[in-house]
């Protein structure tokens, strides 16, 4: 059994939508980011960093693994499923992980929070992460028109990829223009463990039907992103 320490964000999908791939069994405890259930003391034994996801492994030692990357490749690693044996396939799949972790992520991250949570618009901050995602984007629709998967077959790193790149409405990033992306974004969207995963802990977006909805959300991302 292992234990999922999560909230609806992109981070924490990547750990669920991976967790319902490889079918293991799991708890979810949902941290109320905004009231700073990641920085008590109890959390920070498992992930010093005070951010999430975190899992535990109570088949392993009670074993804790956190930053979401080390854990998609953890539970790969574990079932032996979502990447190659071989060391050059490994390698392909690391290092479009690796793709996500250091561009996608921080980039659209930064987006969100310069075109959402900043209460000040800064017009070329905004300009510099939303045109930097783009160009991530872009990247992926060139790979994406060569192969079906990011790294071969299906792996953790098309997990990793499409639990961000599904928001870039969000980061107000635009994918017109870009076929092959779109194609996947589709194909992901097929897959019942990744409809399944994107619902831990609660689907974020059920929760923005309204414009007053909306505002309360980014308030709340506000207070969280000053954590």
């Amino acid at each position: 059994m292992i234990d999922l320490y999560t909230a609806s964000t992109p981070n924490g999908w990547k750990a669920s939508v991976t967790l319902e791939e490889l079918g293991l069994p799991y708890t979810v405890h949902a941290l109320d980011l905004a009231q700073g259930a990641q920085k008590s003391p109890e959390y920070l034994r498992l992930n010093p960093n005070g951010r999430i996801p975190t899992i535990v492994d109570r088949a392993n030692g009670d074993f804790a693994v956190f930053e979401s990357g080390a854990i998609l490749l953890y539970l790969a690693e574990k079932t032996g499923r979502l990447m190659p044996a071989d060391a050059k396939g490994r390698s392909r799949v690391v290092q479009w992980l690796m793709f996500q972790m250091g561009g996608v992520g921080p980039m659209m991250g930064q987006a969100n929070v310069f075109f959402r949570y900043f209460p000040k618009k800064l017009q070329p901050a905004i300009d510099r992460y939303q045109n930097e995602s783009r160009r991530l984007f872009e990247v992926l629709d060139r790979r994406l028109g060569e192969s079906e998967w990011l790294a071969g077959d299906y792996s953790v790193a098309d997990i990793a990829h499409w639990c961000w790149v599904r928001t870039h409405k969000w980061s107000g990033v635009s994918i017109e223009g870009l076929p092959h992306l779109q194609r996947w974004l589709d194909a992901m969207k097929a897959r019942p463990a990744c409809q399944r995963g994107i619902e831990v802990p609660a689907r974020a977006e059920r929760a923005l039907q309204s414009e007053q909805a909306t505002q309360a959300f980014v308030e709340r991302a506000q207070q969280i992103v000053q954590r």
